[in-house]
């Protein structure tokens, strides 16, 4: 297996399968259409391909100067295990530091965090600043 990383949009239909693999889309509720449209926004993204086969994905927000946040790191439950979360990761963290970027956070799924901590992201202090909204 040789896993390619790329730098550019993934198809809709592809994105949407790897998300909907997730099970996070049973909050969200998210139309193909509209997450397409987000992922558009994304200021850097990197899509891991089997061949051309979508399996894993990780994106950046940011305004490429003072904050980032990383959200959406995903791989296809059949293709966990075999490092293309640590290398989407890592591409991500790489485009960070070569554009100088000062604050680099994490949105992260559940119980993930050992995940990230092998890359140097520490989990905030319950008095840190930060906060979410809820409806």
């Amino acid at each position: 297996m040789t896993i390619e990383y790329r730098n550019t949009l993934p198809p809709k239909d592809a994105f949407f399968a790897l998300f909907e693999s997730t099970g996070w889309n049973q909050e969200y509720k998210l139309a193909s259409d509209a997450l397409f449209e987000a992922v558009q926004r994304s200021w850097y993204m990197v899509g891991a391909y089997d061949g051309e086969r979508l399996v894993g994905f990780g994106r950046i927000l940011s305004d490429g100067i003072l904050h980032a946040l990383i959200v959406e790191m995903m791989v296809l439950p059949e293709y966990r295990g075999r490092h293309i979360g640590s290398t989407v990761l890592k591409h991500l963290v790489q485009a960070c530091r070569e554009h100088g970027v000062r604050d680099v956070q994490l949105f992260s799924a559940r119980g993930k965090h050992g995940f990230y901590k092998k890359y140097g992201f520490v989990e905030r202090a319950a008095d840190a600043p930060g906060m979410e909204l809820k409806d």
